[in-house]
Formats: C-alpha cells, sequence, structure tokens
C-alpha cells in the first residue's frame, strides 16, 4: 500500500528562470501584456521525474521547451518546492493555477 501510495503522489510543478533574452521573442511578449518592468521571466512546468532532473532534460534538448532549452537559467524552488510532491491531477492542477498567479504577479509567464 505504502508504494503505491508513494508512486502516486510524485508529480511535481516547477519554474525555471528565463533570461532576460526571452523577452526579445515576439511570442513571448505578446503572451505578457501585463507584464511589470523588472519581475522575472519565467516558465512553469509539471512532470513526474525530480525537477532537477527535467531542467536538465529541457537544457539537453530533451522533450524540451524552447524557452527554456534557450533561455532557463535556474529553477526557483522558493516559488513551487513547498507544493510538491502531488498526485498528477494536483500538479496538473497547481501548474495552471502557479502561472495564473505568477502572471498576476507581474511576472513574464510560458506555460507550454
Amino acid at each position: 500500500m505504502m508504494a503505491a501510495r508513494q508512486r502516486r503522489h510524485h508529480y511535481s510543478v516547477y519554474v525555471v528562470e528565463l533570461g532576460p533574452e526571452v523577452w526579445e521573442v515576439a511570442r513571448f511578449r505578446r503572451a505578457n501584456p501585463d507584464y511589470q518592468t523588472g519581475k522575472p521571466f519565467v516558465y512553469v512546468g509539471m512532470t513526474g521525474l525530480d525537477p532537477d532532473v527535467r531542467f536538465d532534460k529541457h537544457k539537453a534538448g530533451i522533450q524540451s521547451n524552447r524557452f527554456v532549452r534557450d533561455f532557463g537559467v535556474r529553477l526557483l524552488p522558493g516559488l513551487y518546492a513547498m507544493y510538491n510532491p502531488m498526485p498528477y491531477e494536483g500538479a496538473r492542477d497547481m501548474e495552471v493555477e502557479l502561472g495564473i498567479g505568477l502572471r498576476e504577479a507581474g511576472y513574464g509567464v510560458w506555460q507550454a
């Protein structure tokens, strides 16, 4: 029973800081009309892997998001670690909620 429970709760949300050059990409700017100058640019995702492993895969071009591959700087665990781990449904919903919350706080956000 314990192993099954652990397996169910192995999903995580994660936030990657994106370099300032991402603002030069028109598609990113269009997705963030309410961006507040000076706030971070971030990618919000969810994964069944450890967020560090997932970030490394993005950077290596393995199932990667273009913005993370090209502009990803580092993980920002202060924005997500308190939520992990969780079941798949929770992570799926939290990814959306976290992105909305960061956007409302003025961040430049990308979600796949």
